[in-house]
């Protein structure tokens, strides 16, 4: 789990790198770089209020993943308030 004050999208990333996705950490933010449908996917998720679930990694690692999840919540109390 990696706290961050920021989060960057970035939907750049080629289909012909191999990668599903990648994650890394940018001062102190997050950068997840992903594909255009990913991005598409991601953008609908947040218009529609729901979960989502980036994996990360090459596309042949196997069981080896990283995953960046966007997650709702109920209640904000719970949550960081800075």
């Amino acid at each position: 789990v990696t706290g961050a004050s920021f989060v960057v999208f970035n939907g750049a990333l080629k289909a012909s790198s191999g990668f599903l996705a990648k994650s890394s950490i940018v001062e102190d933010g997050l950068m997840v770089q992903i594909t255009r449908e990913t991005m598409e996917s991601l953008r609908q998720a947040l218009r529609d209020k729901k979960d989502f679930k980036i994996t990360c990694g090459k596309m042949d690692a196997g069981d080896v993943k990283e995953y960046v999840d966007i997650c709702w919540v109920e209640n904000e109390d719970k949550t960081n308030k800075g």
